[in-house]
């Protein structure tokens, strides 16, 4: 029985025998009196349970709760969800990670409140506290943080369907434009946020980097309009990576055998398709719309990868290994 099961157990037999003596808890639990003991300060301290000694009859009881009398009263109960130590443990690793994904930023002040209880069930001292924090690492390089009012601004309008009125930056045309949007989801992805959303100018699902964002409003009206999540996916998951449209072409990579064991083990694609090749090497096929992110992640793999389909893609890569070749030649 572990310490969470020890509380139900503990208070639910002072609540259903109106008292219970210090031997009799012992007998019930099967823990050593110095590990009672500890139980029932931990529930009167941590979890303002009123359980009080009564000399007279040698007996815990709930304060306000007559001798022998049963209780019914709700005021006294453990809260109604509870974690094992080992899940309390988890949360609070899981809280790191998500202090990770967003930099300390808007998630991590809004989920404090739930850590400081989480540390307080656990029993953790606050060095305790930091230890378990200094074990669990994220490292997020190239990440391209969120101001969190717009982070605040468009998670919010999300949740509660409102439509967003944003001021939004294009790289590629190096203008600004307002857009009126509809939010229908958010996406981390490689250490950037994204929301895909119902453009109404253009009257259809776009997807929005929010670093890009410069300005952001929600509006009261008229509500946000909401497009079916299969509808999102068909749309905008169907190609590689994170740029979106339908996936038109298929590409098809070849690579060699030291290669080959990391990317046999990697999901490039959802609907990729992965085959062995008898000299140890790895082919693989999957779909995409927009070759951009796609012609990076081969050129990561510089010799040890070989675009074999389609020629569009083959001569993307191609030009781009002679652009960076011509960067170091010599006389």
């Amino acid at each position: 029985m572990n310490r969470t099961e020890r509380f139900y157990r503990i208070e639910l037999l002072i609540k259903s025998r109106g008292g219970v003596s210090f031997e009799e808890l012992l007998g019930e639990l099967e823990v050593s009196r110095a590990t009672l003991k500890r139980d029932l300060q931990y529930l009167r301290d941590r979890m303002d349970a009123p359980i009080v000694y009564d000399r007279f009859d040698n007996v815990y009881r709930f304060e306000g709760v007559a001798p022998g009398a049963v209780s019914k009263s709700a005021s006294h109960e453990l809260p109604g969800v509870w974690f094992s130590e080992a899940e309390i443990h988890a949360l609070l690793t899981m809280h790191q990670l998500i202090k990770g994904l967003d930099g300390g930023g808007v998630l991590g002040r809004h989920l404090q409140p739930l850590l400081d209880k989480l540390h307080g069930m656990l029993g953790a001292s606050e060095g305790e506290s930091r230890e378990l924090m200094r074990r669990v690492k994220i490292a997020a390089p190239a990440r391209r943080p969120v101001p969190p009012r717009w982070f605040e601004v468009v998670g919010s309008a999300l949740l509660k369907r409102q439509r967003i009125d944003l001021l939004y930056f294009t790289r590629k045309r190096q203008t600004e434009s307002r857009r009126e949007v509809s939010p229908q989801r958010l996406i981390h992805y490689r250490n950037t946020w994204y929301l895909d959303a119902w453009c109404h100018a253009s009257d259809g699902l776009r997807r929005f980097a929010l670093d890009a964002v410069r300005a952001a409003k929600a509006l009261d009206h008229p509500r946000a309009k909401d497009v079916a999540m299969k509808t999102v996916e068909a749309e905008l998951d169907g190609g590689y990576g994170i740029f979106s449209g339908k996936a038109e072409q298929w590409a098809t990579l070849a690579f060699d055998a030291d290669a080959a064991q990391w990317v046999a083990q990697e999901e490039w694609h959802p609907e990729q398709r992965l085959s062995l090749q008898p000299d140890g090497g790895l082919r693989m096929e999957l779909p995409y719309a927009d070759a951009t992110e796609l012609a990076m992640d081969i050129l990561r793999h510089g010799p040890q990868v070989k675009v074999l389909a389609p020629a569009t893609l083959v001569r993307m890569v191609n030009e781009r290994h002679r652009t960076a070749a011509a960067l170091y030649a010599t006389d």
